[in-house]
């Protein structure tokens, strides 16, 4: 490989953030990162980016990309931060313009709120190339588990976001506003579709099953062979009946409601107010 990986785990979200850089140019991207978020106190802080950040500069890695692999709706993004630290693009799907008209009605956005996916430096179409210092990348988009997933493929590697699980758990839920079982299976056989031996990256990891030990990375072949939801033998209809059963029993994330409100923004918080101070609205009996 010409790239380096370093993952990072925000335990607080169970996220996997990553840094990619082209080792022969140094040039780097910083995927789903992680900005903490105290939702008790309404405060954020640093800590875990800060690592990343750390990281980044020890290693003399020049940014070029802050990518997101969707709107995510467990933690709140430190793209703006990173970007104020180290420079680059933050990147997204372009179908991010879908997530921000629903939830800026869901969240009664404030007048001048754009729908365009203005705030984002890049918006990537499906199948789009791009490059990360020297090394050829392209994006993927993989609607389900929101209209705006993607993924990013990088040399042999592939940042699933949260369209797949390691092979001992499964796949993302599609209950969210604009989320679809049926397009959720369409997407992840794309993905499973490239030869057995390219890498996935996990955005999430949970412990299933008692293991002891958190995972982040592993293959199409594992996961055609052992997914319990998508595996080579499980058809669309019954993936759909599975995923939309295992919906109906979810809870919802406990940063459900600043995670969207900050994230569709690119990750800045919502416009200070005649007071100068930011505020999360809470919509009731609406989501």
């Amino acid at each position: 490989m010409t790239i380096e990986i370093k993952p990072f785990f925000h335990l607080k979200s169970n996220t996997f953030c990553y840094v990619v850089f082209d080792k022969s140019s140094n040039k780097g991207a910083v995927i789903d990162s992680c900005l903490d978020f105290d939702v008790d106190t309404g405060k954020t802080n640093s800590e875990h980016v800060d690592l990343v950040i750390s990281y980044i500069k020890e290693n003399n890695i020049s940014i070029e990309w802050i990518l997101e692999t969707h709107v995510h709706a467990d933690h709140l993004s430190a793209a703006p931060y990173i970007r104020d630290n180290l420079g680059g693009q933050i990147g997204i799907g372009s179908r991010v313009k879908e997530i921000q008209h629903t939830f800026g009605e869901i969240y009664n956005a404030e007048k001048g709120f754009k729908r365009d996916g203005s705030q984002f430096d890049k918006l990537f179409n499906d199948g789009e190339s791009f490059y990360i210092g020297e090394v050829l990348s392209s994006y993927i988009s993989t609607p389900g588990h929101t209209p705006a997933c993607g993924c990013y493929k990088i040399e042999d590697n592939i940042f699933v976001g949260d369209t797949l699980f390691m092979p001992d758990f499964g796949t993302a839920r599609c209950d969210f506003p604009g989320g679809d079982a049926r397009t959720m299976y369409k997407s992840i056989r794309r993905i499973l579709e490239h030869q057995s031996q390219t890498v996935l990256w996990m955005c999430h990891d949970y412990l299933p099953n008692g293991r002891s030990e958190y995972q982040y990375r592993t293959t199409v072949g594992a996961q055609r062979e052992n997914n319990p939801h998508v595996n080579d033998n499980i058809s669309e209809d019954a993936f759909v009946q599975l995923r939309e059963k295992k919906d109906s029993l979810l809870g919802f994330p406990k940063l459900l409601i600043p995670s969207i409100q900050v994230n569709m923004r690119a990750g800045d918080l919502p416009p200070k107010e005649e007071n100068g101070t930011s505020y999360i609205k809470i919509p009731i009996n609406k989501i």
